[in-house]
């Protein structure tokens, strides 16, 4: 059993619209209690509490201008009153309301071209600690184990509702990038011994790097708590709908997004939770899936939503 967090389990709810016979959950872990929740959120809680440990005194990560991540490090690192440096990439830089928040946080934005991220980031790091300061490092979206962990922590609150609620679900869809997030919930899934399945819908990496990627991190938690490595086999990494890759979006993923905001009363967003919402339907009707409980996992982004609100009401 692994030690719950700090924040609450987030809710579970039924959505009113089936779909292909089957009954649909959505966990709401946009509600988490900070800076508009998400996945982000609950890996970010267990990042801070390492680096508080470790007694580091600022923080450096790096993603796009669109990035969940670095708007939820930023504001963490605000909240906290430490240094906040955010690489980006200006090949995939524009104006969102995430980096309008970054900003408002105070978060210091250093923007390179891709290749040069990695080398941005160890002169940032050598530079910090060259003025006397102890930084500490997150890879982009959270990966690594801590990043894992905080969905381990997930699929336990899912199982704790199951046996509460008297259900199964036989399949879990989330949006799945950075890869911590699916890997987490397959650690879950071995340590409970859970036959269903998992299935990861890519926002932009393709096969075979993102699944590798996501069984990578699967074995490297396993390995570190002594339970035995999967195979490939084990990951459902879907790379089918992720159109021209990240921050790409078509009708279909507005008029998705449209549906369940008018519906549910739920948001989702073009880049992350719509187009995994929608490619979760797209592969629900593709695979003749039929009279299953399914649980969508709301990874948020609710800034996002209103980048595209323009869109929607088109």
């Amino acid at each position: 059993m692994v030690k719950q967090n700090s924040y609450q389990s987030t809710p579970i709810q039924k959505l009113k619209k089936s779909l292909n016979s089957n009954t649909i959950f959505m966990k709401r872990d946009d509600l988490l209690p900070f800076s508009f929740g998400g996945n982000k959120a609950r890996k970010a809680l267990l990042f801070f509490e390492e680096m508080e440990k470790q007694y580091c005194d600022c923080v450096v990560t790096y993603g796009s201008s669109s990035s969940n991540h670095c708007r939820i490090v930023a504001n963490f690192a605000a909240s906290k009153n430490v240094q906040c440096i955010i690489i980006s990439p200006t090949e995939i830089s524009k104006t969102t309301y995430n980096s309008k928040m970054m900003e408002l946080f105070g978060a210091e934005i250093i923007y390179c071209q891709v290749s040069e991220v990695k080398n941005t980031i160890d002169r940032q790091l050598a530079k910090l600690r060259s003025k006397g300061y102890k930084p500490y490092f997150i890879q982009g979206g959270g990966h690594g184990d801590i990043g894992t962990k905080a969905y381990i922590e997930a699929y336990e609150e899912i199982c704790k509702y199951e046996l509460e609620k008297n259900i199964y679900f036989d399949y879990i869809f989330h949006t799945t990038g950075t890869g911590t997030t699916q890997a987490g919930l397959i650690c879950g899934q071995v340590i409970h011994n859970d036959k269903r399945e998992i299935v990861g819908i890519s926002n932009a990496r393709s096969n075979p790097y993102g699944g590798q990627v996501v069984l990578d991190s699967v074995n490297s938690y396993l390995k570190s708590i002594g339970k035995r490595i999967v195979t490939l086999e084990a990951i459902n990494f879907v790379d089918d709908y992720i159109l021209d890759g990240y921050g790409t979006y078509n009708e279909n993923i507005l008029n998705t997004i449209k549906e369940v905001f008018s519906l549910e009363g739920i948001p989702l967003d073009t880049t992350y939770t719509g187009k995994g919402f929608w490619g979760m339907k797209e592969y629900i009707k593709n695979n003749n899936i039929i009279g299953k409980n399914i649980l969508f996992i709301h990874t948020g982004g609710t800034p996002l939503f209103f980048d595209n609100f323009g869109e929607l009401k088109k």
